[in-house]
């Protein structure tokens, strides 16, 4: 197996391979080109961006600045949005589904070392995909470490730090992040009304 194919799988590989490093220098170039991108200029935002990751939907919206490791193991979904400063390294497969919205300054780790120092400090690596359901939002300065999964429909709190799976339909939040309520019927029928109140004042 490659270096690359290691890291693909999600056995320790050597982060020094010259393959790896060229797709890492590709990356940062695109990302160069990303960042200072104009406001106004959504087409070529969203050209580099397909060229950088490995699928997109069809709407998405990511703020400069933006940090990834390589792009082709992140796949977004439909109606994305992700907020300033995210960073994804994505050393192993990120898969985010459709109506997510990731706050500011969120990162995605899939990259991990070993505990033992001797094996660490020869430059050993290892990583575990992340996966992110559909209509999930992710509160800024969240920390989602690598092999977690976050099931459909669920908040993640601000500030948060995610090491175990977070299940569908419900308000999660704290370091280490634990499930707060699950998301209730009551909070559908609060959310309508103000939703309903708003249409309302536009009559």
């Amino acid at each position: 197996m490659t270096e690359k194919e290691r890291m693909l799988a999600g056995e320790l590989y050597s982060a020094f391979d010259e393959d790896l490093r060229n797709d890492y220098i590709r990356a940062k170039k695109l990302l160069l080109e990303y960042n200072v991108t104009a406001e106004d200029d959504r087409p070529a935002r969203n050209k580099i961006i397909k060229e950088l990751f490995g699928g997109t939907g069809d709407r998405f919206s990511i703020k400069p600045p933006f940090s990834c490791d390589y792009g082709y193991n992140i796949f977004i979904g439909n109606k994305f949005f992700c907020n300033y400063n995210c960073i994804i390294l994505d050393v192993c497969k990120v898969t985010i589904g459709n109506n997510v919205l990731i706050g500011p300054r969120v990162s995605l780790y899939t990259a991990g070392h070993p505990v033992d120092p001797e094996i660490r400090s020869c430059g050993f690596s290892i990583g575990k995909p992340i996966t992110i359901g559909d209509n999930v939002w992710i509160g800024g300065d969240t920390v989602i470490n690598p092999g977690v999964t976050v099931g459909n429909n669920t908040v993640i709190g601000s500030g948060s730090v995610v090491t175990k799976d977070i299940p569908e339909n419900v308000i999660a939040a704290g370091n280490p992040c634990r499930v707060i309520r699950p998301i209730t019927k009551e909070d559908k029928e609060y959310w309508e009304n103000l939703r309903d109140q708003y249409y309302k004042t536009m009559e």
